[in-house]
């Protein structure tokens, strides 16, 4: 079917129960299924496959092959209404696959701007904020949040609870089992610190000062032969305060309450 407003190849698949806004394309032999929203502008090509309880917003362009919201890999899952939620202006490249949540009424959350490139996968639970690019093969496992601005390498692999702070860079063939903090650029397996994302924060606009103050602070924290907490305290006395250190401080201070180095972790009992 096509009209000035919406245009359906007549091979795909669409479930009545399914929403779909103005302008969306949907290519040959995709599948829609019930309780879908598509948003305005968002393009399906070939062999896309949507099911139940996904919303997608405006202006995504989702790729052939793409699985969007089929049910979590997790044995406590048992059919419970759960959600996928992804915002405006993504790209979603050839077989990508983002899975429900496991928990009713639960979601797994993608932001906007965000470039998911081919073959990622985004396990269930996991919230992604913006302007994320992954490079092909990035494996995120469950309940992993990723924060504004994080670039990853290709191959990657992302251990269930990770917290992953804004303007990080991950090497690719990484193996990421611990939280990366803000502003880093981590590599290896397992992933370690290297050095400041200088590129990434002078690119978004952080200044000089801050640059230099988050250099100094990066060198206690990781350089240093002092342990966590008396870094931690010699950032506060030796570098002006600004919202970046908070940030980081916070971040690296509320590691310790979870458990394996992974914040969002509960602790073992």
């Amino acid at each position: 079917m096509k009209t000035s407003q919406l245009a359906i190849h007549e091979t795909a698949i669409v479930d009545p129960m399914a929403e779909l806004g103005v302008g969306v394309e949907i290519g040959p032999y995709c599948v829609i299924g019930p309780n879908v929203r598509l948003g305005d502008r968002t393009s399906l090509a070939s062999h896309v496959t949507v099911q139940p309880y996904t919303t997608i917003g405006s202006n995504c362009r989702i790729q052939t092959g793409a699985v969007l919201g089929g049910p979590p890999q997790d044995t406590k899952f048992h059919d419970e209404i759960s959600y996928v939620v992804i915002g405006d202006n993504n790209v979603i490249r050839e077989y990508v696959t983002i899975h429900r949540a496991s928990g009713e009424g639960c979601t797994t959350r993608v932001g906007d701007n965000n470039m998911l490139m081919a073959y990622c996968h985004i396990g269930h639970n996991s919230r992604l904020g913006s302007g994320i690019t992954m490079a092909n093969y990035v494996g995120i496992s469950g309940h992993v949040v990723i924060e504004d601005k994080v670039v990853f390498g290709g191959i990657v692999g992302v251990h269930q609870f990770v917290r992953v702070g804004q303007l990080a860079m991950v090497g690719g063939y990484s193996k990421v089992v611990q939280d990366v903090p803000p502003f880093s650029m981590v590599d290896g397996r397992p992933a370690k610190v290297h050095d400041l994302n200088v590129v990434g924060l002078r690119r978004n606009g952080v200044s000089a000062k801050t640059r230099a103050d988050l250099r100094r602070a990066f060198k206690l924290l990781y350089r240093s032969n002092l342990n966590l907490s008396e870094a931690i305290e010699c950032v506060k006395q030796e570098v002006d305060p600004s919202p970046e250190r908070e940030y980081l401080l916070e971040f690296i201070t509320n590691v310790k309450f979870g458990f394996g180095g992974r914040q969002l972790d509960p602790p073992r009992r």
